[in-house]
């Protein structure tokens, strides 16, 4: 019993490797030199030793470092970057002053050329070891000319720190708020709105929201400008209806003449969840418009819209494609939020029919479908995986579905649910290329082919990647 528990508590520390059979021993503390050949999910460099994984923070692809082991698994250790011995090919200076702090980026040490290089390993290794499938992503990634201040919206949570307050981004892996006074991703207004509410906090007696105690008023502040920049929206995100100095704040944006839209959202809740579902209007219509292409949007704080409206435009124009749609079709946008993507899809098909769990979000699909002169599509209010299939069961009938779920994929009876319906064509829109490559092995043993992909960049100098993929019906 004593010496199992011995080699118990050795096996938490150290490591034996087995394949050489010479009892080589990896142990916590140890300094050990690491070729850096791939990249995890947050970033963090991918190298082996003596055929143990070993994962080093701010290693880059082809680094070769010197790490200090922290923490020993039984098939992997993690290691502290101590040196660069030797520096990869696309490894830079991190342009960004915060990088080595905030948890907004993880890639501002690899040029852009080799960021795409790496989405494109990393989509086509993974569909093939998860989804079994080879040769669908065939193109470059497409990529930015300009790959900065493309985002618009950010989400910035305030805290106290030393009795001050404090506004920005988290640090990775916590909830401390680093201090951020400009960011090479949010829109230029952003920064501007950004820098007009953080003097408003230093010049106001606002309470500060504490999220271990959950008391405080002001939680954190979303910001959402259009693609010209000619506006803007700030929502303030408070624990509560009623507090004091939330007025003065908002007087503190007047210098903006951008801003046509603020505010107050009330989140009472504890944990992780940004939003509330009560928003009041304190200034403008609650809404800004922004566009994709030639069609407009109307935006309020609860709507879904991707958050590179320059990459969106070439994200749908590969979808609208992949729908291969000839004017006779009935469409499914599955996940469909404020109906971005189904507009695109409407202007080419016989009807769309759009499914979204947010009422605020179907709401805005309809206005934006009129707004835009759209009259072939309807909204519902829903899950995806609970309306689709009683649509089915009703007798309805697609020819084209189309999916964009959250990161966590589709649920597994939806998937099952589409492929009984036969549709001719899945076109599957991802912002995460492990659970596509899952759905696609699902729907590949329900009946359905990969042909295609894309990856598209929607998101530089960090490690995320959006997809899209078409599925034919093999047996039509």
């Amino acid at each position: 019993m004593m010496i199992g528990y011995l080699y118990g508590i050795i096996g938490q520390k150290q490591w034996r490797n087995r394949k050489n059979g010479r009892g080589m021993m990896m142990n916590k503390n140890d300094l050990i030199n690491v070729t850096i050949t791939d990249l995890g999910d947050k970033g963090e460099g991918i190298g082996h030793v003596d055929g143990m994984t070993v994962f080093v923070k701010k290693a880059g692809l082809g680094d070769v470092v010197e790490a200090k082991v922290i923490k020993v698994k039984k098939n992997y250790c993690i290691g502290k970057l101590e040196n660069i011995l030797s520096e990869g090919a696309y490894r830079i200076n991190a342009v960004c002053p915060y990088a080595d702090r905030c948890g907004g980026c993880q890639l501002q040490h690899m040029s852009y050329k080799g960021q795409l290089l790496h989405k494109q390993t990393n989509v086509v290794n993974t569909l093939k070891r998860i989804g079994g499938v080879s040769d669908v992503v065939k193109d470059a990634v497409l990529g930015m000319e300009k790959p900065e201040y493309y985002r618009n919206k950010g989400i910035f949570p305030v805290a106290l720190q030393n009795g001050k307050p404090v506004i920005g981004f988290y640090r990775q892996g916590s909830h401390d708020v680093v201090d951020i006074k400009h960011c090479m991703l949010q829109s230029r207004l952003a920064n501007r709105t950004l820098d007009a509410v953080r003097n408003g906090l230093k010049q106001t007696s606002i309470s500060i929201y504490d999220e271990v105690k959950h008391k405080g008023y002001l939680r954190s502040v979303m910001i959402r400008t259009n693609r010209d920049e000619t506006e803007a929206m700030v929502v303030f995100v408070t624990n509560g209806k009623v507090g004091k100095g939330l007025r003065n704040m908002i007087d503190h944006l007047s210098d903006i003449p951008e801003i046509t839209a603020v505010i107050q959202n009330v989140n009472t809740s504890k944990g992780n969840k940004v939003l509330g579902y009560e928003n009041h209007v304190v200034i403008g219509e609650g809404s800004i418009t922004d566009y994709i292409n030639e069609f407009a949007f109307d935006l309020g704080p609860m709507s879904f819209f991707q958050v590179n409206p320059v990459q969106t435009g070439k994200l749908y124009a590969q979808a609208l494609a992949y729908a291969d749609l000839k004017g006779e079709e009935t469409v499914y946008d599955l996940y469909c939020g404020a109906g971005t993507i189904s507009l695109f899809l409407a202007k080419q098909a016989k009807e769309v029919i759009g499914i979204e769990i947010i009422p605020e979000a179907v709401e805005a699909a309809k206005e934006n479908a009129k707004r835009n002169g759209i009259d072939n599509t309807s909204f519902y209010v829903g899950k995806a995986e609970e309306v689709f299939p009683k649509l089915y069961e009703e007798g309805k009938k697609a020819d084209v579905v189309v999916v964009d779920p959250p990161r966590k994929g589709c649920d597994e009876l939806l998937l099952r649910t589409i492929a009984d319906m036969k549709p001719d064509r899945i076109v599957y829109v991802s912002c995460k290329v492990s659970t596509l490559a899952r759905d696609i092995k699902i729907l590949e043993e329900l009946g359905y082919e990969t042909v295609k992909g894309q990856a598209v960049d929607m998101f530089p100098y960090t490690t995320h990647v959006e997809n899209v993929v078409k599925l034919q019906l093999v047996n039509r």
